[in-house]
């Protein structure tokens, strides 16, 4: 299970809205909404994208997705 807390505040840090993410990572802004709310898992791609516009390192990319 992702830790969506550390995901919502990485992404308030960015400064980049949702809709913009959404786009950028190839999904549905509802996608993305429903996954922030832990309904639904993210896919591999999803992952790489978020981490790729959220500019996560490797760390930040595992506390948030595989711890």
């Amino acid at each position: 299970m992702p830790n969506i807390e550390l995901l919502k505040t990485k992404i308030d840090e960015s400064g980049i809205k949702h809709i913009a993410i959404a786009t950028k990572c190839g999904v549905n802004r509802a996608t993305l909404y429903n996954k922030l709310k832990g309904k639904g898992e993210f896919t591999t791609s999803e992952i790489v994208n978020l981490s790729k516009v959220l500019n996560l390192s490797k760390q930040e990319t595992f506390e948030i997705f595989l711890s």
